[in-house]
């Protein structure tokens, strides 16, 4: 026998009892993106596996062991998306849009993929919305993006249940002086590691810091911490972001120990956060990244931005009964038509009706059935109203309305009336 055909784990399909929350959260925050100014840019989902060796870096649990990588018909290395931020600077980079100093703000929305254990708020085909922002290298821009989170979550109704996290981890050379240090404590307490952090240590030694292993965290209580090495331009930038999200009433945690897991990170570090999630807590991430450009072979470009996962966003709504109820949109109307001659007759009035009033949602029965059956399909469907065309109805022009929600009298409406009818019904009751 052939085996059943499924989709691939940890790759979920989105149903349409799950689109309509999608769709709310993307519209709320494209919305919100153009009121500060930022504009869409499309990606692609396959690129050559080189960009993301180079831009996450090796050593990474991403590069190492989490990447969809394939050679395609030419022998050449792709890989599909892990991470959005490496593919809109090679877009920013290839297409000139950096040059000259020129301001960039753009925003992406996308599937990306990791081969990870799935589980509940993590999967292998995931959702990221995310922002870059590039020639802006000041303080002003890092606390613009959380600023603009900070609204993302007031208008989700989420606010009181996400945390704000920041850390630096300053220049180049202050990082190269603290992993040194890092590398020198940690190396005396090597037997008392976990595998993973002995294995870091000697590949990507600040991921140590984030280690889920509670013995190790151990170890770090008394370890150095990354805001002792910071460089004086870092420490000024630091406080310029601190100073603005103070005047702005946004609170936050200074975590030292929050490095992200993706090498080209420098200075502004942030996660939001929170506990609603279980283990997986992480609801948005970001921070600055102003020598990836130059690591492409583009001149060098400041740049800064964050990622957030629909799926998380989506969970954590749901679990706090945010989503709004109008969300659930059924049909206004739904018509009944019995006979062929109602049937054409009921295709024009549908068209009708949407040409006149183009909020409005229409259901014409398919396939025929009997009075009893159509009216069932008709209440089935959520309509407010079934609208009946008959052999009766078409000889004298009009329609007959049954509200299906409430025991009011069936009527006759002409069909010249029908529109303005329907309008004030809908009103009545609430689009």
């Amino acid at each position: 026998m052939s085996k059943t055909l499924q989709a691939i784990r940890g790759m979920n399909d989105i149903l349409p009892a799950q689109t309509p929350v999608w769709r709310y959260l993307e519209s709320t925050f494209s919305e919100l993106l153009d009121s500060y100014g930022y504009s869409e840019i499309r990606l692609p989902i396959v690129e050559y596996t080189e960009l993301f060796a180079r831009g996450i870096g090796e050593g990474t649990d991403v590069v190492d062991k989490e990447m969809y990588t394939f050679l395609d018909r030419n022998e050449e290395s792709l890989t599909l998306r892990p991470e959005g931020t490496a593919g809109c600077v090679r877009a920013v980079l290839e297409h000139g849009l950096s040059g000259g100093g020129q301001v960039q703000k753009l925003w992406y929305l996308g599937p990306m993929f990791r081969y990870e254990k799935p589980q509940k708020g993590r999967y292998r085909q995931f959702h990221q919305i995310g922002v870059e922002v590039f020639n802006q290298p000041g303080p002003d821009i890092d606390a613009e993006l959380i600023v603009l989170t900070a609204r993302l979550w007031k208008k989700l109704g989420i606010a009181d249940a996400v945390t704000l996290q920041l850390n630096s981890l300053g220049s180049s050379e202050a990082r190269a002086a603290y992993r040194d240090a890092l590398v020198v404590y940690l190396q005396q307490r090597f037997d008392q590691l976990d595998e993973d952090s002995q294995r870091r240590l000697t590949t990507n030694p600040l991921r140590i810091l984030d280690s889920k292993n509670a013995q190790t965290q151990a170890l770090l209580a008394d370890a150095p911490t990354l805001l002792e090495y910071l460089d004086e331009d870092s420490r000024s930038h630091f406080e310029g972001l601190k100073s603005r999200l103070d005047v702005l009433g946004i609170a936050y945690e200074i975590n030292p120990k929050l490095v992200r897991g993706l090498d080209y990170y420098g200075r502004t570090v942030f996660e939001w956060i929170t506990d609603k999630l279980g283990s997986q807590g992480t609801v948005c991430a970001g921070g600055r990244y102003d020598g990836l450009i130059s690591q492409f072979g583009g001149k060098p470009t400041p740049g800064v931005g964050f990622a957030m996962g629909v799926e998380r966003l989506v969970l954590l709504v749901e679990t706090l009964q945010q989503v709004p109820a109008e969300l659930s949109r059924p049909a206004h109307a739904y018509i009944c038509a019995f006979g062929e001659p109602a049937e054409l007759a009921a295709l024009a009035l549908s068209e009708q009706l949407r040409d006149t009033l183009p909020g409005l949602r229409v259901l014409v029965n398919a396939g025929a059935g009997s009075f009893k059956s159509q009216f069932k399909k008709a209440d089935k469907s959520g309509a407010q109203f079934a609208l009946i065309l008959g052999e009766d109805e078409l000889a004298k022009r009009v329609v007959g309305c049954k509200p299906l929600r409430d025991d009011s009298e069936q009527q006759s409406i002409a069909w010249d009336a029908l529109a303005g009818h329907l309008a004030g019904l809908v009103q009545d009751r609430g689009r």
